[in-house]
């Protein structure tokens, strides 16, 4: 019995670890670090994979922290939403006391192993937590320009990878930076849209208009727009070491349209149903994405 017990007692420790750090959420901001490392390494700058295990690590701390604090701040507002109310801390799971703890813990090791690869990479990470936890967090109950200033540390990730390889931030990480903070709109204005009627319960402001509206839909696609350009500035060659061909910037274009097609289908719709596709989409963009760009530069 004791046995079944502490079975079970670990089991609900570690899935509740993985509730308070969004495991499938941190794991897929990973990828993107993952891709920016692989763009990054070159000649003067080896793949290492102790490297790669320290960004990976230290990564997932940082993201996890950053969701952990989160959970922290908005445990009153968790336990009135749908989605959320059973999280560990406004389900009782575990005491606001100890998530703070474990938000803390993993800030320190996440920072602490991204500076053993360098002190940029664990300053962008110190960024991202302050501004996620400090800024965005508090301001989705008083604006939806709070969706903004998410973008901001919602982008590091990616830039993050290539930092971590080069120990620089320059045209090339700043371009990273760039496809994903314009990424964001769409794909949290669209989760905003098929969420609304949750989040409006607990008072937060997702959607530009602050409704389900013609003029929000305009924003997606506009931003699903500059996210295109965004992509193909790679081929343009004025972007450092960070190059794609000809043929990748069509595959890169190709994923763009396939977006903006579902981008303007809820212009047209204005359906949950739409916005949720369009959600999917998003992510799936972004993925493909980074993995052409890999695929890119190592067959050319």
């Amino acid at each position: 019995m004791s046995a079944t017990k502490n079975t079970i007692s670990l089991k609900s420790i570690f899935l509740d670890f993985k509730e308070i750090t969004k495991a499938g959420l941190a794991i897929s901001v990973l990828f993107s670090s993952i891709a920016g490392y692989l763009l990054g390494v070159n000649s003067e700058n080896p793949f290492q994979w102790s490297v790669l295990a320290a960004l990976m690590v230290g990564g997932y701390c940082m993201v996890g922290a950053s969701n952990a604090f989160n959970q922290v701040i908005e445990k009153d507002i968790d336990s009135l939403m749908d989605r959320t109310k059973n999280r560990p801390v406004p389900s009782g799971r575990m005491t606001p006391k100890v998530a703070l703890f474990v938000a803390s813990l993993l800030t320190i090791i996440g920072v602490v192993l991204l500076y053993t690869i360098n002190a940029k990479s664990a300053m962008f990470a110190a960024i991202s937590i302050f501004l996620y936890t400090s800024l965005y967090t508090p301001l989705k109950t008083v604006t939806s320009l709070s969706v903004f200033v998410g973008a901001f540390p919602g982008a590091i990730p990616f830039m993050l990878g290539w930092v971590a390889a080069t120990g620089e931030f320059g045209i090339e990480a700043g371009t990273l930076f760039l496809i994903q903070f314009f990424w964001q709109f769409p794909h949290f204005w669209a989760i905003g849209w098929f969420l609304y009627e949750d989040y409006e319960r607990a008072g937060i402001f997702m959607l530009p208009t602050g409704k389900k509206d013609k003029g929000t839909a305009l924003q997606v696609m506009l931003y699903t727009i500059w996210l295109i350009i965004a992509s193909l500035l790679p081929v343009l060659g004025y972007t450092g070491q960070l190059f794609v061909t000809p043929i990748a910037a069509v595959v890169v274009f190709l994923l763009g349209l396939w977006m903006l097609f579902y981008a303007v289908r809820l212009y047209q719709l204005r359906t949950s149903k739409a916005a949720r596709t369009l959600m999917l989409v998003s992510v799936s963009y972004i993925s493909l994405l980074q993995i052409v760009y890999i695929v890119d530069k190592f067959l050319r």
